[in-house]
């Protein structure tokens, strides 16, 4: 059976789709540009800071699951440019510790929602 994982604190889906399912133990993520919440303004000012809104929506997606990053199992990092991975890398590395980080693949796309850098999904276990 799954449960649907809703929180105002990510931003709100702009399509046919949740933010989260939960089956079971395992969470499977949308994946989650850089909109902010509050306001579902995009947060573009440079790579970094556009990583960072990401991965703070998907803290927010994590946390209404009652889960951390060390629950993340997996991810998917969509990106523009494979030349912005080592700054993308950097910020979304902060969220980790390096010893239990996640399996993880990260591919160049030819285009992404809303006209972003970067997109990034996750499969986590509780």
């Amino acid at each position: 059976m799954k449960k649907i994982i809703i929180t105002d604190k990510a931003p709100a889906p702009i399509g046919p789709y949740n933010q989260a399912v939960l089956v079971g133990n395992t969470l499977y993520t949308s994946g989650q540009i850089a909109l902010n919440p509050a306001t579902m303004e995009l947060v573009l000012d440079d790579i970094e800071t556009e990583t960072k809104q990401v991965m703070e929506n998907m803290k927010a997606v994590l946390e209404a699951a009652e889960m951390t990053f060390e629950n993340v199992v997996k991810t998917t990092i969509f990106i523009m440019d494979m030349n912005d991975f080592a700054r993308i890398n950097s910020v979304y590395g902060s969220y980790f510790d390096e010893k239990t980080a996640p399996a993880r693949e990260t591919v160049q796309v030819a285009g992404l929602p809303k006209g972003v850098n970067v997109e990034i999904s996750m499969t986590a276990v509780k």
